[in-house]
């Protein structure tokens, strides 16, 4: 049984893995987060691997009793991964792309397969029918997109996403909710129009803490999994346990 442990840049998910099914998942505060840690052996005392992913870099410190568990990794620059990766710069490649591209490598591994992560930011990451990753692209995310026209005007409201969204935007806050939301569909289906003339038999997964909002607004067919991220992180856990 393996434990995942993902911390984000504001909250930390915790999921348990029976082989590759997933048997629970929480979202838990970093300064709750060994609370929850310990409740979480308690509930399940036949965990045995885990591993730790961050975003957070130095701002988070893998507390004492994990760092002496001979059955935990943290995952770094050093750690095995299940794919080549051909990333020009590898060591700035982000623990959250390398788990993305590692489910992609399980569940795809034949296959070429973009994979699109709506989050703090939209990532793009991109891996061959040869297992080889190659990369992708970042740009902004949806809020990060409502909050830029804010900051950086002097009189734009700073809004939030909302269903109700018009093509034709009859209110400053209506024209901002079709710019964002519409331009940033419009960005997602170029891409994958875009990789989809250049790679054939592409499959494409959608995931990420907007994925669902922008999903029901796209045209083309996409595979949605709001765990892939977690599933990539206990295909490395279970990838090393076989090196």
């Amino acid at each position: 049984m393996n434990l995942v442990i993902d911390v984000g840049n504001s909250f930390m998910k915790l999921a348990v893995f029976q082989g590759s099914e997933l048997l629970e998942k929480k979202v838990v505060s970093k300064e709750n987060f060994e609370e929850e840690i310990q409740k979480i052996f308690q509930q399940h005392p036949k965990i045995d691997r885990k591993i730790l992913s961050s975003v957070s870099g130095s701002k988070f410190l893998t507390p004492d009793f994990l760092q002496k568990d001979e059955k935990f990794i943290e995952l770094n620059l050093e750690t095995p991964l299940p794919f080549l990766n051909k990333y020009a710069t590898p060591k700035s490649l982000g623990n959250d792309r390398k788990a993305l591209v590692a489910a992609a490598a399980k569940y795809f591994k034949n296959s070429n397969v973009l994979v699109i992560d709506a989050g703090t930011c939209i990532t793009y990451d991109f891996k061959n029918d040869k297992n080889e990753y190659l990369g992708g692209a970042i740009s902004p995310g949806l809020n990060m997109r409502f909050k830029a026209l804010h900051t950086f005007t002097a009189n734009l409201p700073e809004l939030i996403p909302t269903n109700e969204v018009e093509l034709i935007g009859q209110s400053t806050a209506g024209s901002i909710n079709s710019g964002v939301v519409h331009g940033l569909c419009c960005e997602i289906e170029g891409s994958i129009l875009n990789y989809s003339e250049r790679f054939k038999n592409l499959e494409i997964i959608f995931t990420g803490g907007d994925a669902q909002f922008l999903s029901k607004r796209l045209k083309n067919g996409i595979f949605a999994n709001s765990n892939f991220l977690l599933e990539g992180l206990n295909y490395i856990l279970e990838f090393n346990n076989t090196q």
